[in-house]
């Protein structure tokens, strides 16, 4: 079992900037991956960026070149760093890890979530 707790989620005016932590407790030496996900009232979730334990990170098209994906293993954490905010990008946000990768069908455990809401 892997526990995730997440946090820095609130409000921020259009062009700001926020940054969410999520850390793993439990039985974590089995995940090698681990990302964010997203959903917007309304829409589906989304993967918003993933990052492996022994690897590169990857983003969706949508987030590209303004959110950063990082992790800092000492404390099992992992990061979204977004910045360049935009109304769109309002949604809960979840954390999530996963033993091969952090896809739909790969999510092991998911976060409860942190609201962001970002206003025009």
């Amino acid at each position: 079992q892997v526990h995730l707790v997440e946090s820095g989620g609130g409000s921020v005016q259009a062009g700001g900037a926020l940054t969410l932590s999520c850390a793993a407790s439990g039985s974590i030496s089995s995940i090698n991956a681990m990302g964010w996900y997203r959903q917007a009232p309304g829409k589906q979730r989304e993967l918003v960026a993933g990052i492996l334990v022994h690897g590169g990170a990857s983003y969706s098209d949508s987030v590209k070149g303004r959110f950063t994906i990082s992790r800092d293993s000492a404390k099992n954490t992992v990061y979204l760093q977004m910045n360049s905010l935009k109304p769109e990008d309002t949604a809960v946000y979840y954390c999530v890890v996963g033993r091969v990768s952090v896809s739909r069908a790969g999510v092991d455990y998911w976060g409860q979530g942190t609201q962001v809401t970002v206003s025009s």
